[in-house]
């Protein structure tokens, strides 16, 4: 256990158990596997004392279904007690691979029926656990996060209802608009993002790799992701683009204004390698759209970075990109469902986050500040320095 993650004599808030959703079990339970390594030697001491009753546990994960009935309807079990346990519940809206049966007919599972079944779980713990702490990696609902016309608030109307039902902490992973935690302003809405763990998997895959403003360029593909490009040139003291989307304000087409073309604002990138970083990967229509422009300009390998791979659309045009040259690599974390083909992918960089999840609920459990273990820029110069010295 690294000596930044160890709370010596300082007492959890209550026994610590964790609920997983189908979808998202084979996460919850590596990330079971680090916390109980990580406690493994802390506290050793104090372990027969009653404030540390179940600290030192080999798992800590509970037992939980939510089995259907022949019409589709579903129901939450829990088989394990939670009564006094701090309840993370971890669930994965974004996991498109399983499957319920309606009338013998078989149904994929929308992002809905993980958000019913995420609550269906929350009231099976009875208002019995001392607080419950609710782990989407990517936030439900959260790209219908503003309202500009006529239009639904789905994403805080979500969040407003997971307090009402109790939740204490909501806990999310890069979401596509942190203020959206403004519509429930009295509870814990913590937001983390993972550019250590891109630039650790990049730095891995290619050695080579140059980091300086001669070499390396990082651009935003569009408005929105300019504060975590922004940042991301920061720490790492390169110069930063952007491309901006034009669009057709006189067509809706499937509810939006389409994009007519992808203009970019920054210097020249010739004989560059170039970051292109996202919250997420949906279609990919666009982020290919940037690459081939980018490569257009003279860049020299370009690297897309992205939370979240849902790659909607499927894989073959970023097949048919990587093989005309277009894109060299595609990071994505592994915080939400990646499928075999994407896995086996030669282009394909994971970015490990389990570890980092498991500290932060170590922290949460503990009561304390995240602020320890979610400093990336000091992780990502600590990890530069050591590649600069091999």
């Amino acid at each position: 256990m690294s000596k930044n993650f160890s709370y010596e004599n300082v007492l959890p808030i209550a026994p610590l158990k964790i609920a997983a959703l189908e979808g998202c079990r084979d996460l919850a339970q590596s990330v079971d596997a680090y916390l109980a390594k990580f406690r493994k030697k802390s506290n050793q001491e104090l372990q027969n004392t009653p404030h540390f009753h179940g600290y030192h546990e080999d798992s800590y994960m509970v037992r939980s279904a939510c089995p259907r009935f022949g019409t589709g309807e579903a129901k939450g079990i829990l088989y394990d007690s939670v009564r006094g346990a701090d309840l993370f519940i971890m669930a994965d809206v974004m996991n498109h691979s399983l499957t319920y049966s309606v009338c013998g007919r078989p149904h994929y599972m929308s992002p809905d029926d993980h958000y019913q079944d995420l609550k269906r779980v929350i009231s099976a713990t009875n208002g019995k656990a001392h607080r419950i702490n609710v782990i989407m990696p990517f936030l439900y609902e959260s790209r219908q996060h503003k309202r500009k016309q006529r239009e639904s608030l789905d994403c805080a109307f979500a969040l407003q209802e997971l307090v009402d039902m109790g939740v204490t902490n909501i806990i999310t992973f890069d979401a596509h608009d942190p203020r959206v935690c403004n519509s429930v302003p009295l509870y814990g809405f913590d937001s983390f993002n993972p550019p250590y763990q891109f630039i650790k998997g990049l730095l891995r895959s290619e050695p080579d790799l140059r980091i300086d403003k001669e070499h390396l360029m990082v651009i935003s593909p569009d408005e929105g992701a300019m504060e975590r490009a922004v940042y991301f040139a920061g720490v790492l003291g390169v110069d930063m683009g952007m491309f901006y989307k034009r669009r057709d304000y006189s067509v809706v087409v499937g509810g939006k204004n389409p994009i007519v073309a992808h203009e970019f604002l920054g210097d020249d990138l010739s004989g560059k390698d170039v970051i292109i970083i996202d919250d997420m990967i949906s279609s990919g229509e666009s982020m290919l759209d940037v690459a081939r422009q980018i490569k257009d300009r003279g860049a020299k390998r370009v690297f897309v970075c992205a939370t979240f791979g849902l790659f909607t659309d499927g894989l073959d045009k970023f097949d048919d990109y990587y093989e005309q040259g277009y894109i060299n690599r595609v990071v994505t974390t592994n915080l939400n469902y990646r499928t075999p083909e994407l896995l086996a992918k030669p282009y394909y960089v994971e970015a490990k986050m389990t570890k980092f999840l498991a500290a932060i609920i170590d922290c949460i459990n503990h009561d304390v500040s995240t602020e320890q273990v979610n400093d990336p820029t000091k992780r990502i110069h600590k990890l530069l320095d050591k590649m600069e010295q091999e």
